[in-house]
């Protein structure tokens, strides 16, 4: 007989190294052939503790009564068609007792579901009190693919023991491969789940990042234990304007990362820490581990190695690396950092009339009484790009991250702090989206509104863009150009005028400059404001191009050309097995 070892299949694969690293070994399988490849692949490996039960109903009670003698997690296997049904009666009693059993079914390609296909159902949906968790595991094609099938079956292993414990599901998708030639599982990225009581792991030797994502406003208290875990630890924060922090150590990091050819020497992490929630930054750090710290405890595995999920709020969790009476002698990587930052801003060149100069303009003449909303895409990473006052606060509505509701979010945050100004920055396209609530009757005098109206989503537009390809026919359909008056002079004025705004208009920077200090104004005003700025695709696009071309490295330049062209011969999925291939080396 030729030797056996494991499928070729590699989410079964990652199943199985995922079972390894998080220490599981029992398992309980019944017969069948949609499942041979995971049972086969663990009958050759010593690791596994394997026992046979031919009637799954029996199988998931035996399950519970290992793990509630040993408290250990306890592995289901079975075939498609009904053998998964019976595991609801065993599984009822796991999660009422909150035992750890892991029931993996396998099952054919889903999409054969609902296609009268003998033995094939549909397991998307089940019973709220069968599972804590339920994950479908599909056949992996891709280097994304096997990421996904990391973070899935890492999510289901992780909730057998996740808040006094319980049943969790995989939903397992064969091919039916016969190639058992596999000896040698590939490298899966198991993640730990940290709660309040757990002993916490030792922070690596390095330097450290602390990758604040959107924040609410910070309590000083979070503010000052995070300067001390930074100063105590040679830390940086980094943060784009949705951050909120303020404290000592904030970096923000856009323009350094944001360069096409050149690599900062600061951005290169041992760790990093990432808290807050989604970014619209669209940031690239250099690291070699990532931990989560948030009270909901959920994975997200944003920067594709995460190792650490910590349930906890954020102040206790700095405060377990705080070392008492420790000695500290400077941080040297916040000073590399502002270094990378100050020689970036002296060669950046003279920027076009865009949104990007605008936000130049205008970010260091902002006053501090003041919230500032801006829009997704253009008008967060313009301003990204430059500081502004620490006592401003900064919104954006990245959860969702369309283009509607940016001017009702702007307009609640005014209703509630009626004693600021606030600014909110917003594209043509995504203020006509929502232009209606201009009309509200809430509408205050302390609401004032930077439009850039460009003609069309110049995003699609702009050089670094796959929309940009397409030249001039890209107007058409992808950016959505010459609707709403097609840059009419007249439309927003009159709108505007009509609903009691102070109306302001610029299509040069000096016009700008002019209507900016009547915009500006740190008074609360009679009426409320809306200064709208036109502005062209092309200068927008070419701004974009100055400030992310501002340093260029011969060598890195010439490494980038070679990574385009090596992904324009073997395509971007291969490029990143290879290069996932000789990191491993």
């Amino acid at each position: 007989m030729k030797n056996i070892y494991y499928t070729d299949e590699k989410n079964t694969q990652i199943v199985l190294g995922l079972l390894k690293a998080h220490g599981i070994r029992k398992v309980i399988a019944s017969p069948g052939a949609t499942n041979i490849r995971l049972v086969a692949s663990m009958q050759h490996d010593e690791w596994f503790e394997m026992y046979s039960a031919v009637d799954e109903r029996s199988a998931a009670y035996i399950a519970c009564g290992m793990a509630a003698e040993t408290g250990e997690p306890v592995v289901l296997s079975c075939t498609g068609a009904t053998a998964s049904r019976n595991y609801f009666p065993g599984l009822t009693e796991a999660f009422y007792r909150k035992l750890p059993v892991l029931a993996i079914t396998s099952t054919q390609h889903m999409g054969r579901v609902g296609q009268n296909i003998a033995q094939v159902l549909d397991r998307s949906v089940l019973p709220k009190d069968i599972v804590k968790l339920s994950v479908q595991l599909r056949t992996c094609h891709t280097i994304e693919d096997e990421w996904v099938c990391n973070v899935q079956a890492n999510r289901a292993i992780n909730e057998l023991v996740r808040n006094g414990g319980g049943p969790a599901h995989i939903d397992l998708e064969t091919t039916y491969s016969n190639d058992f030639s596999v000896q040698r599982l590939p490298e899966v990225y198991p993640v730990y789940r940290v709660g309040y009581e757990d002993v916490f792991p030792e922070l690596p030797d390095g330097n450290i990042g602390i990758f604040v994502g959107a924040h609410l406003y910070w309590s000083k208290k979070l503010t000052d234990t995070v300067d001390f875990f930074c100063m105590q630890h040679n830390a940086v924060v980094l943060c784009d304007h949705t951050s909120n922090y303020h404290g000592k150590y904030r970096v923000l990091f856009s323009l350094v990362t944001s360069q096409d050819k050149y690599i900062a020497p600061c951005n290169n992490f041992e760790l990093l820490i990432h808290i807050g929630n989604i970014s619209g930054a669209y940031p690239y750090f250099e690291s070699k581990a990532e931990w989560r710290v948030n009270p909901d405890g959920e994975i997200r595995d944003t920067f594709q190695h995460l190792k650490y999920v910590f349930e906890m709020e954020e102040c206790f969790f700095f405060n377990q690396y705080i070392i008492p009476k420790k000695v500290c002698k400077g941080n040297e990587l916040l000073e590399l950092w502002k270094s990378e930052e100050k020689k970036i801003r002296e060669a950046m060149r003279e920027l076009p009339f865009s949104n990007i100069w605008v936000a130049k303009y205008t970010s260091g003449r902002l006053q501090g009484n003041s919230i500032l909303h801006l829009g997704i895409l253009n008008s967060l990473r313009s301003w990204n790009f430059f500081e502004i006052s620490s006592s401003i606060e900064v919104s954006c509505n990245t959860g969702g991250f369309g283009i509607d509701g940016i001017l009702s979010s702007a307009l609640g945050a005014a209703l509630t702090n009626p004693e600021k100004i606030i600014f909110c920055v917003i594209g043509d396209l995504a203020f006509f989206y929502d232009m209606n609530v201009l009309g509200n009757r809430h509408v205050h005098s302390n609401l004032r509104i930077l439009l850039i109206n460009n003609g069309k989503g110049t995003e699609f537009r702009n050089y670094n863009h796959p929309g940009a390809q397409f030249g001039e026919e890209t107007d058409t359909f992808i950016a959505a150009a010459d609707h709403f008056g097609v840059k009419s002079k007249n439309v927003v004025k009159h709108y505007a005028e009509d609903m009691g705004f102070v109306y302001l208009a610029a299509s040069t920077k000096e016009e700008y400059k002019t209507k900016a200090k009547i915009f500006l104004n740190p008074d609360i005003t009679k009426c409320p404001m809306i200064l709208e700025v036109f502005t062209d695709c092309e200068d927008e696009s070419n701004a974009l191009r100055i400030i992310r071309n501002t340093l260029v490295d011969p060598d890195i330049k010439r490494k980038i050309e070679l990574r385009n062209a090596v992904k324009f011969v073997v395509g971007e999925d291969r490029y990143r097995a290879l290069k996932k291939l000789a990191k491993r080396k």
